[in-house]
């Protein structure tokens, strides 16, 4: 088993879904602010790529008409997943659904918005779940994927919680926002030829945001 799966198998999910409960509770909310003052998106569907315990995916759920699909390949996430839209009341607002971000079950041109907050550092291959993700995000639609805390204050609060619980956060953080793993992520992105990109790396986070314009998936 790599370290990716063991970190999300049922020791690691409980873990992660621990975590988002408490120390990154706050967070989501923030970040599904930030996407709508940003994009306008309110109505069509979301899909939450690596959404783990799927905070994200209700906040989404909460704060708009978005139907939601929480997807991820951990069926031990999904699980706690499924225990938390329920406890929240929006089963019937978010579909969840396992499978591989580099191999997805989803038509051309089908999601109107497309995010994903900390899953990306653990693909595999970058390229191709990137190609993925343009081949189904609709025309018109956008892209909000990366990591990040929705403002400078929750940044240094969660920062300072994480790093008191586990020091080795600290330089798992940083490598994650560095300069050189955005480089890594704006080349990939030219290499593919994705058209109309750009790349939010401030107060925020470090997130990527397509913009697409016309139907179909990368040459």
């Amino acid at each position: 088993m790599t370290d990716s799966k063991k970190r999300f198998d049922k020791k690691g999910s409980g873990n992660m879904n621990n975590i988002a409960k408490t120390v990154f509770a706050p967070i989501y909310p923030v970040i599904v602010d930030n996407i709508i003052r940003r994009f306008g998106i309110n109505e069509g569907i979301c899909i939450d790529l690596g959404s783990g315990p799927a905070s994200l995916s209700i906040a989404v759920a909460e704060k708009t008409d978005l139907d939601v699909i929480a997807f991820d390949y951990s069926e031990d996430m999904q699980e706690a997943a499924s225990k938390n839209i329920i406890e929240a009341g929006l089963e019937g607002r978010i579909t969840l659904t396992c499978g591989d971000v580099h191999d997805m079950p989803f038509g051309d041109d089908y999601a109107d918005l497309i995010i994903s907050r900390g899953s990306m550092f653990f693909w595999d291959d970058i390229h191709t779940a990137f190609k993925e993700i343009y081949r189904i995000l609709k025309p018109g639609g956008k892209t909000y994927i990366g990591g990040g805390f929705g403002n400078k204050e929750l940044f240094e609060s969660v920062s300072a919680e994480m790093i008191r619980k586990n020091p080795e956060w600290e330089e798992f953080s940083r490598k994650n926002m560095s300069d050189e793993n955005i480089k890594r992520f704006k080349d990939m992105l030219v290499d593919i030829g994705v058209p109309d990109y750009d790349i939010i790396h401030g107060d925020e986070g470090f997130w990527v945001v397509i913009s697409k314009k016309t139907s179909g998936a990368l040459p």
